[in-house]
This record gives C-alpha cells, structure tokens and sequence, in this order.
C-alpha cells in the first residue's frame, strides 16, 4: 500500500507519449501550488519523460510506484 497521497488523479492508461505529458499538464493548470498530482499511466516511456516534464516546468516529481504494467507517478506542482 502506498504512503504517498494525492489531491487528483489522472487515469492516462492507454495513452502513449506525449498525451500523457499533455493530459498531466492541462490537469497540474486546474490545481493549487503544493497540491499533488498522481498519474496512472501504462506508458513505460511515460517513467522516463514525465520527470524530465515536470523538471523542465518546474514541478517536482515525489514518487514513482510500478504495480505489474501500471505506473503511478505523483507530481507536486510547485508554480
């Protein structure tokens, strides 16, 4: 079980790069600094570019979990 916690979830299962990047961002936009983010995703490309997203917007990046082929990964929106 996790001890990480999230404001939203986004469920961007199924969708490939760069939708799930794209979908992240329109959802951090409708969010409150310090609130976090959790992406389920099944995108193993996903694992890779949405830390290098969230360093390039100045977001941070505060777990990843994988769980069989899913990914969940909690983004805190700094700005």
């Amino acid at each position: 079980m996790s001890e990480l916690s999230a404001t939203k979830e986004l469920d961007a299962k199924g969708l490939v790069c760069p939708m799930p990047s794209v979908k992240t961002a329109l959802a951090l936009e409708g969010m409150k600094t310090g609130e976090v983010l959790k992406v389920i995703t099944d995108d193993p490309v996903s694992k890779r570019d949405l830390p290098l997203w969230a360093k390039s917007t100045g977001n941070e990046v505060v777990g990843i979990e994988e769980d069989g082929t899913l990914i969940n990964i909690y983004l805190k929106k700094i700005e």
